[in-house]
């Protein structure tokens, strides 16, 4: 595919995105944490790590200036970089094939890195270093902890689940 075919997709996939933070965000953390991870990696595995690390930077402070992410914004970066790496390892591990040990490991392998990634950069640092309130460490601490994994697991599976779909409907 050439790169003025490209040039949408990112920007497809920011609003996408963003409309589906929007909508499921009374839905709790782990359904909307899924769905945005989903979008990250089928940017990543469909178009391409440059469109799926845009997407995973970008959004973040999309999301922090419609108000429909975090209220901190020293937490918008640790964000971001947490995307980041959630599309560099899946696309690294998934990027030639996808077959079904190769899938499981790159979702593991990339949401475990996320997961690690957001753990020390909010809980270990970010919550020690900045000045919060006790309630918003609490929240941040229970957030950045194990729902990163779970979240990561959930729409990376999905992601890879449906890519041959994407793919196909994209050649239509």
């Amino acid at each position: 595919m050439n790169t003025t075919r490209k040039i949408p997709y990112p920007a497809v996939l920011l609003a996408l995105l963003i409309v589906l933070q929007w909508a499921t965000k009374s839905l709790g953390q782990f359904v909307t944490g899924s769905c945005v991870n989903c979008i990250l990696a089928v940017a990543a595995l469909v178009v391409g790590w440059e469109s799926g690390l845009a997407v995973a930077l970008v959004s973040p402070f999309m999301a922090f200036l419609l108000n429909i992410g975090p209220k901190n914004m020293a937490v918008v970066p640790a964000i971001a970089v947490g995307n980041a790496v959630l599309v560099l390892v899946l696309w690294l591990i998934l990027r030639k094939k996808q077959d079904v040990l190769r899938s499981v490991l790159g979702i593991v392998c990339a949401s475990a890195a996320k997961f690690l990634a957001l753990y020390l950069l909010v809980v270990q640092l970010l919550c020690r270093v900045l000045t919060m309130p006790e309630k918003m460490v609490a929240t941040f601490s229970t957030m950045f902890s194990w729902p990163q994994l779970v979240t990561a697991l959930i729409g990376s599976a999905v992601a890879v689940a449906i890519i041959p779909l994407v793919k196909r409907a994209r050649r239509v």
